[in-house]
């Protein structure tokens, strides 16, 4: 069939709208309509080269450095036919996208820790994860990479059965492509990798997306006081909808303001999550958290930085935790529906962090929004024209 996506030519170029076409799905595979993707830094970091796989792996799987590539990958949609040995989906129904794929039988997803399934490691090389073969291609009969094995920027794309998940049909879809990576990365660095409990304090740097959600996750776990930090006014003046109590633009003012918060305790659990983290941030952050306090790194590192300089008193002394996390630590098939029933229960609030919808053909306009520091959430809705 042929249908329309925004796929990347060349590192640091626009995005092209344009016809594709795609193959039936095959065992496995599952082909699905979109109506809505979230506009997430990471595809905008791909454009721009600083999330390309590695040299050496595409040289050894036999691949040029940069493969035409369909971006997105927070979606969601409905299914519309489903390949050879799939169970759980039939046409009709209503599923978001995850970029951490699930198989159900490696070490991590056994142990409970879906979110390291051993088949992520895989995510950004092209190809089916099925069989390593291509469902998508250009015009030209050229064959095109979908982002994170997704490709959620094309109003058709074929992902593997791992990759989705089923949600009920009384969810509004354009809201629920927030629940494909933003909601469930930042809610769980807070409610599951910070472990924030009732009456704690916590700080989260980065009030975008991601930093929106982990707000949501440590209200929804209790935390009295939440304290944002963003640079921009309007992120700032959003944040109290979210469940922010204060807020502050740097992480230097933060630093004040949770000192006499806490009586000198400073915060149980504080949350990185800026679009990129820079090498002063983990010091600033850990300067934020208490004594046996826990800091999480949400956000991707800058791609010149490999290391950082620590004193490791924080740690020996201080009895502190820092701690990464991958989707924020949450179980794609667990906690996407358990978030599902948070937002329609009213305490989840989604609409609301989507600042302005956009069409496919406005893709470029909307990541210049983005860098800009207009947008909480932008979504490319597909009853958009």
């Amino acid at each position: 069939m042929r249908s329309r996506a925004a796929i990347l030519y060349e590192y640091g170029r626009p995005w092209s709208v344009e016809e594709f076409e795609l193959d039936p799905p095959r065992a496995g595979e599952v082909l699905v309509q979109l109506a809505a993707t979230g506009l997430c830094h990471s595809d905008e970091h791909i454009r721009q080269g600083k999330l390309a796989p590695p040299s050496d792996v595409l040289s050894t799987l036999g691949l040029p450095a940069m493969s035409p590539t369909i971006g997105g990958h927070e979606g969601s949609g409905v299914v519309l036919e489903v390949g050879a040995g799939v169970s759980g989906f039939t046409p009709g129904d209503h599923v978001v996208t995850s970029f951490v794929a699930v198989c159900g039988q490696c070490r991590w997803c056994a142990s409970g820790m879906e979110y390291l399934c051993d088949k992520g490691s895989g995510t950004l090389t092209p190809g089916m994860p099925t069989d390593g073969t291509f469902r998508h291609h250009t015009a030209d009969g050229r064959d095109l990479g979908h982002v994170s094995k997704i490709g959620a920027f094309a109003e058709h794309t074929v992902v593997a059965a791992d990759s989705l998940i089923k949600i009920d049909r009384d969810v509004p879809l354009v809201p629920a492509a927030l629940l494909a990576c933003a909601v469930p990365t930042g809610y769980g660095s807070a409610a599951r990798r910070a472990g924030v409990r009732g009456g704690d304090t916590a700080v989260v740097i980065g009030a975008g997306g991601i930093g929106t959600a982990a707000i949501q996750g440590a209200r929804i776990s209790g935390a009295a006081r939440i304290v944002a930090v963003d640079v921009n006014e309007f992120k700032r003046q959003s944040a109290p909808r979210f469940g922010a109590t204060h807020t502050a633009a740097t992480a230097a003012e933060a630093l004040e303001l949770v000192r006499e918060l806490t009586r000198g305790v400073m915060a149980d659990a504080v949350i990185v999550s800026p679009a990129m983290i820079g090498e002063a941030d983990v010091g600033e952050a850990l300067a934020l958290t208490r004594k046996g306090g826990t800091c999480v790194l949400t956000g991707l590192p800058a791609p010149a930085l490999r290391s950082v300089a620590l004193a490791l008193q924080d740690f020996i002394l201080m009895n502190k935790t820092l701690c990464g996390t991958v989707f924020g630590s949450c179980n794609p098939k667990s906690d996407i529906p358990m978030l599902a029933t948070l937002y329609g229960s009213g305490r989840l609030l989604l609409d609301e962090m989507i600042t302005r919808r956009y069409g496919l053909d406005d893709i470029n306009d909307a990541y210049a929004d983005l860098a800009s520091g207009q947008l909480i959430r932008g979504v490319i809705d597909f009853g958009t024209g």
